[in-house]
């Protein structure tokens, strides 16, 4: 399988170059940001989406504004820096890698003694930070491959693959490492309205690699459940909290009827994606813009006049979750999170 690369770090030009998913199936189109706005206005507008793509742009984001600052002063540097991060940390509200991402790099700057030192460490955590979301993905495609038949149709909703991530993926992460452990492995693209990430990205990504997809309407998969179609869910997560799972908009649909059905949920995730500090009702959901929802391929499908409600995630609790793919193995709820507080480090909280 051919890796793609969503998002990485342009050092000779001082760049965060990036594929732009709005784009995506008709172009595959490159974005280079070269300023902290325009990396801000990337995040905002789904150029670059997914949880850990979303902390490595974060990351990213606080090297970018470190190469821009041209501050001698080590104290003026520190502040200037810290107020760009907070730009990119507040680009998305939910996706709780994002602020991770920035606080990492943040703090490695901080530590430094002088603006040199601070630009280094700078740089030498984001592209750290970038190389560990990395090789978490490939760990949660081992981990997660051994819960796959040897035959199975697995269904996911949006898009949690490499163009997520940065490559590999976490729940189309363990799909490809089913594949290249000799499994025959199909999928059901849930095509995730409004903005129909499940029919436009994850079918790119799997018709890419050559593996079978099938894009459905979001409301079909419970009827393909109940046909017995669909062997297992696996989704990604944008953040994962002592009681609920935030992802994608219509996740907790599909978990409640995987539940009906007997059949396995699995969320797919890094730790970096787990906070062990809020509780879902602590935590910001994303309302984005009516206009994603009440028009669709340039036509008016909703009245003027008529309210829409356009929430970006939702909450699944965890009992309605199998087990947690992760980048330490398979954990089963419920979760031990002292045991999980100590996996994350001094940097894993949020």
């Amino acid at each position: 399988m051919k890796a793609i690369e969503t998002i990485s770090w342009d050092d000779a030009a001082g760049a965060v170059t990036l594929i732009d998913q709005t784009r995506l199936p008709g172009r595959c189109r490159l974005v280079r940001c070269r300023t902290v706005d325009r990396l801000v206005a990337a995040i905002r507008d789904l150029e670059v989406r997914g949880a850990p793509a979303l902390g490595i742009a974060g990351a990213y984001g606080v090297l970018l504004a470190a190469r821009r600052i041209h501050e001698r002063d080590h104290a003026l540097f520190l502040r200037s820096l810290s107020a760009e991060a907070e730009k990119v940390r507040t680009a998305r509200p939910t996706a709780v890698n994002l602020s991770l991402g920035v606080r990492v790099v943040m703090d490695a700057a901080e530590r430094a003694g002088s603006v040199k030192e601070a630009k280094e460490n700078a740089r030498d955590a984001a592209t750290s930070f970038a190389d560990v979301e990395s090789r978490s993905c490939h760990a949660i495609g081992e981990s997660g491959a051994a819960l796959l038949p040897e035959r199975c149709t697995v269904l996911t909703h949006c898009n949690a693959g490499a163009l997520a991530c940065g490559e590999w993926g976490t729940a189309l992460g363990v799909v490809r490492s089913a594949i290249v452990q000799g499994k025959e492995v199909s999928v059901i693209a849930c095509e995730t309205r409004p903005l129909l990430q499940g029919a436009r990205l994850t079918a790119w990504e799997l018709q890419r690699d050559g593996v079978p997809v099938t894009v459905i309407p979001d409301s079909e998969a419970a009827f393909l459940m109940q046909r017995q179609e669909v062997d297992l869910v696996i989704v990604g997560a944008d953040r994962v909290t002592r009681d609920a799972v935030f992802n994608k908009v219509g996740t907790y649909m599909h978990a409640v009827c995987a539940r009906h059905h007997g059949i396995p949920f699995y969320v797919a995730a890094p730790l970096s994606t787990f906070d062990p500090v809020h509780a879902s009702r602590e935590v910001t959901i994303e309302e984005r813009a009516r206009d994603e929802v009440a028009s669709c391929g340039g036509s008016v499908v909703v009245p003027d006049g008529v309210g829409v409600k356009n929430y970006a995630f939702d909450t699944t609790p965890h009992d309605l979750v199998t087990a947690f793919v992760t980048d330490i193995g398979v954990l089963h709820p419920p979760l031990d999170w002292e045991e999980l507080g100590r996996a994350f480090g001094p940097a894993g909280t949020v």
